[in-house]
């Protein structure tokens, strides 16, 4: 570690049976200490029985099943090691501000344990990268088309811009095939075709801009937020008239509204059929 230490720091990465930090539960965590005492860092590495179940989505991210985990430990019976292992250190990780830390703090609190953030530092890797490579309009037509926004924020300028970024992009990607996190393979996807440009672009899970709905593994429509997270939004909505009625009327979002009426009547419908 070409860092200097004047304390011991943790990396550390979480596994979880979803992504909501207070709902969700650890499955498995991985720690790396390294100290300003030892030349080479230690490593604790742990499979967890979280008591509620995976969701499938999780699964299909990290590949850990119900099975793989129904004999390890629950987190109570290794809090004490985590703990133990981690010390005072200071923590670092990918993402670890907004997911790792404060799951990890979650889970300490439901066994009576308080792990103090107070004295301690992190370091998110995420945040160097995303600061470091910005991905503005500005940074886009440097990279694309090697020269400096003029008039930014200017609403002609920017779209001009836009549409150059654009064409370095075409241009840029044009025999270049994409590959995911999971490896799996989408033969040149930027080309000159609008039809395959919007299927690249857009995220088909979610059925409206602000991602209150989405379809789930089994593609049905699912709530993507609040107290009916992942249930059956036809049904919800159709049986709590009290919920139908408090989203047409709350701030969400026209298009969510007009999926809020056509949910329910196609429920309905598929109830009288």
């Amino acid at each position: 570690m070409h860092v200097h230490l004047d304390r011991e720091l943790c990396f550390l990465d979480i596994e979880a049976t979803g992504l909501n930090v207070v709902r969700d539960r650890i499955i498995q965590i991985a720690i790396v200490k390294y100290s300003p005492k030892d030349a080479e860092p230690r490593e604790l590495s742990l499979l967890i029985n979280p008591g509620i179940p995976i969701s499938e989505e999780a699964m299909l991210v990290h590949g850990i099943t119900p099975k793989d985990v129904a004999n390890k430990p629950v987190f109570a019976q290794v809090a004490a090691k985590i703990y133990d292992f981690i010390g005072n250190a200071d923590l670092a990780g990918y993402n670890s501000n907004r997911f790792d830390i404060p799951m990890l703090m979650e889970e300490f609190a439901r066994v009576g344990m308080e792990f103090d953030m107070g004295k301690r530092r992190t370091i998110d890797v995420q945040r160097i990268f995303y600061k470091m490579e910005p991905r503005n309009l500005k940074a886009a037509l440097r990279f694309y088309c090697n020269r400096e926004l003029e008039d930014a924020h200017d609403a002609m300028a920017d779209v001009r811009a836009t549409i150059d970024v654009f064409k370095g992009q075409l241009e840029k990607y044009r025999d270049q095939d994409y590959v995911d996190d999971d490896g799996n393979v989408t033969p040149v996807p930027v080309k000159e075709d609008v039809q395959a440009l919007h299927e690249f672009t857009n995220d088909h899970k979610f059925l409206d801009a602000t991602q209150k709905f989405k379809l789930d593994h089994n593609g049905e429509v699912v709530f993507n937020f609040g107290k009916y997270l992942g249930k059956p939004a036809g049904q919800v909505l159709y049986e709590d008239k009290q919920y139908y009625n408090w989203m047409l009327n709350k701030e969400f979002t026209s298009q969510v509204k007009q999926l809020v009426k056509q949910l329910t009547k196609a429920y309905e419908k598929n109830l009288k059929a």
